[in-house]
């Protein structure tokens, strides 16, 4: 089973991202990603190490991005593939059977590509411009959810990402969206992870859940 929230680390330091990864997992967070950029592997393996006891003692689930070689290394959870990252077939062959693959898209076509490639579930937006729209992808809204979910008629969760607030929960879901990755409106308050989980487990998206082999 997908949990529905995802905390998408931030920080102005490495130290930063772990404690907010404390944070996020002491105020209810199921899963995070240890979302770190332009450091060293070495630095990043110590990193991910800490990361993953920090999560272990709140038995959180915890997902490396991008790096599969340090989330086999620490026994994380997952990997989390961003477009440029390696190919998800690749990254599969490479860790534990349990391990899961999240993949992020941006269109019907990106969609399309990862379900041929073994992903575990999907990452689309950005939903609206913000913190973690790092590029020029296009802005997707309600309307581009809605139009790629329709289209892709898929059992794979969907997570919708990118500027989310409290307030578009409700209106996401509707959508077919399975859940959210939020970054800066849960690193600003980390109270907001109970109204997250409340407004996503009242929701009537049915839980899926996955054997995997």
């Amino acid at each position: 089973m997908i949990p529905k929230l995802h905390y998408i680390s931030q920080g102005n330091s490495p130290k930063e991202h772990l404690e907010n990864i404390q944070k996020a997992c002491s105020s209810g967070a199921e899963l995070v990603q240890l979302h770190l950029k332009n450091i060293s592997e070495k630095k990043y393996l110590k990193l991910a190490t800490a990361a993953r006891e920090i999560t272990s003692h709140f038995q959180t689930r915890l997902m490396i991005n991008n790096h599969y070689e340090i989330a086999k290394k620490v026994k994380a959870d997952g990997v989390y593939l961003e477009k440029t990252a390696s190919c998800p077939t690749i990254a599969r062959k490479h860790l534990y059977t349990w391990q899961i693959i999240g993949g992020a898209a941006n269109t019907l076509k990106d969609c399309e590509s990862l379900l041929t490639k073994d992903v575990d579930y999907i990452s689309l937006g950005p939903f609206r411009s913000g913190e973690a729209n790092d590029d020029l992808s296009t802005i997707l809204g309600l309307d581009g959810y809605t139009v790629i979910i329709e289209a892709l008629k898929t059992e794979t969760p969907i997570i919708g990402f990118g500027g989310i607030k409290t307030t578009d929960v409700k209106d996401i879901l509707t959508t077919g969206i399975s859940g959210i990755g939020v970054s800066g409106e849960i690193t600003r308050d980390f109270d907001t992870i109970s109204k997250f989980n409340q407004l996503l487990n009242a929701s009537s998206t049915d839980e899926k859940r996955y054997t995997f082999e």
